[in-house]
């Protein structure tokens, strides 16, 4: 299997850096099984205090691989999809380290999705950000237990139903990122300096305390998204939706 996840370790700090760049860092399944390997070498490495989640190329995450559906049953790749996302979700969410997403590209879909799940995120001038979900006939469905608890209700109003980019600047104001910085490196490196001065029992309890409500939110809403995740996923309109997006052509709904 190739490498899709580089994994390092420097000091406190452990690096996941997304590198899959032939589909823009899209989660496949590949991907999805070696973030999970990292963070669960992350929690193992006694000297770690924090991870930091980035990516190479320009971009961070383009959401879920749409080209993996391509001959299995859709049924049953909608509902493994989105147990897939929500186990990721939860595992960055129950890590008893913090997570820093450091982000310097573009951010679509499932993507956000990591970002709301991360304790703390670093975004630069080169970073952009959508939910274009509504685009191809489908919703935020999973991503919105990470989403809606950091972006104001407005905003989540706003770019869930319009798919709008937006950039560091507003997803800052919104609340869907800690930092929009000029130098995402230094500002992530600023962030490990401080977190590394804290203790394992300390940062696991005080990050459980930030993570608690969201995690009680998975508990009890996670299956019937994930319910509403697959029947989009096999309706008419998905399918429309995901052809065009894969042709490069208007979707046949579109009227304007």
């Amino acid at each position: 299997m190739s490498k899709l996840v580089q994994y390092t370790v420097d000091g406190a700090v452990a690096r996941l850096t997304l590198d899959s760049p032939h589909n823009r860092n899209a989660l496949s399944t590949a991907l999805v099984e070696q973030l999970h390997e990292g963070f669960a070498g992350a929690a193992a490495e006694p000297g770690v205090r924090v991870v930091v989640l980035g990516h190479t190329g320009g971009t961070f995450c383009a959401g879920a691989d749409l080209s993996e559906a391509a001959g299995r049953d859709p049924g049953d790749v909608a509902v493994d999809r989105a147990r897939e996302m929500t186990k990721l979700l939860r595992t960055i969410l129950e890590l008893p380290l913090p997570v820093i997403g450091a982000i310097d590209g573009h951010v679509r879909a499932g993507g956000l999705g990591l970002v709301g799940a991360c304790d703390l995120v670093v975004a630069g001038s080169n970073s952009t950000f959508a939910l274009t979900e509504a685009r191809i006939g489908v919703a935020p469905s999973i991503i919105s237990l990470t989403l809606l608890p950091k972006m104001t209700a407005r905003s989540a109003g706003r770019y869930f139903v319009t798919g709008e980019k937006f950039g560091a600047a507003e997803a800052a104001a919104i609340g869907l990122i800690t930092v929009a910085a000029d130098d995402v490196s230094a500002a992530v490196a600023a962030l490990t300096g401080e977190i590394a001065k804290g203790s394992p029992q300390g940062l696991a309890t005080s990050k459980a305390l930030t993570t608690a409500s969201i995690l009680r939110s998975f508990d009890e809403h996670a299956e019937d998204l994930t319910q509403q995740s697959a029947r989009l996923f096999v309706s008419d309109e998905a399918r429309e939706g995901m052809m065009a997006f894969l042709q490069k052509r208007p979707p046949g709904w579109t009227t304007v």
